[in-house]
């Protein structure tokens, strides 16, 4: 602080510190005319008064906003009130606001497609399809491992993305709620509503393989003949694994006849 003046001033260093800029900085904005420290110390140092540090408060914000030296220093030479600056650094920050939710929105989406892109991981698996998914994957590739059936099923998902098996996991609910509505109506598993109900099912088999009709039915015969697939589909409604194999064989009927 100098004789003539009782206002608390600043060292470089310590506005350098404040505002988070370098001292190199400082420099330069002095050397351009920007902002010239007001006082000075015995030895002849600069040192920022209060005015000074609210004119580099303008400065720093309006850098940040992203105007070149040029456009900050046309800015501060208009006579306006702080009052003024801050209203019109508020309107300039929340342009650029607006700018980057719309830059992070669009990032978001990007992402969301890389990531739908990506196979599935075995976590997914096990949160679309439970814990016992690994387990029944397992013992089919111990039952059916050999068969062709079974490399075509693994040669078409090999690629499957957590998106793809949401889709396999939805046409497996709406089947299942088919099959559920026909018997809750009362309908007999020969009924055109169960047929149809079959008919969804054998297309949901066709993602994974070639399933024919005679194919399907053999598919339909190991619901009753396995207990493990039995209580299955009788978990979701008791004797619906005899409704769907029945349902089965008469849609089968109905395409070959």
């Amino acid at each position: 602080m100098t004789e003539s003046t009782q206002q608390v001033t600043l060292t470089v260093g310590q506005v350098a510190e404040r505002f988070d800029i370098t001292v190199r900085t400082l420099h330069h904005y002095d050397e351009i005319g920007l902002l010239s420290p007001s006082d000075r110390s015995r030895a002849g140092y600069r040192l920022y008064t209060e005015d000074d540090l609210a004119r580099l408060q303008h400065v720093v914000v309006y850098r940040r906003l992203g105007f070149a030296l040029e456009e900050v220093a046309l800015l501060l030479e208009h006579p306006e009130s702080v009052e003024q600056h801050l209203r019109r650094q508020r309107a300039a920050v929340l342009s650029r606001l607006g700018e980057m939710q719309e830059l992070v929105a669009a990032i978001d989406r990007a992402l969301e497609r890389e990531m739908s892109s990506e196979r599935a991981t075995d976590q997914d698996m096990k949160e679309l399809f439970g814990e016992g998914f690994h387990d029944a994957q397992a013992e089919a590739e111990e039952r059916w491992g050999e068969t062709d059936a079974w490399r075509q099923s693994q040669e078409r998902t090999k690629g499957y993305t957590k998106a793809d098996w949401e889709q396999v996991k939805a046409e497996s609910d709406r089947t299942h709620q088919a099959f559920t509505d026909a018997m809750d109506a009362g309908e007999p598993p020969t009924s055109e509503v169960a047929m149809d109900a079959a008919e969804l099912h054998r297309a949901s088999m066709q993602r994974f393989y070639d399933c024919g009709y005679e194919m399907h039915r053999g598919l339909a015969d190991m619901y009753v003949s396995d207990p493990r697939f039995t209580a299955t589909y009788d978990e979701i409604r008791p004797g619906m694994a005899h409704y769907v194999r029945d349902a089965i064989h008469a849609n089968a009927d109905r395409h070959q006849a």
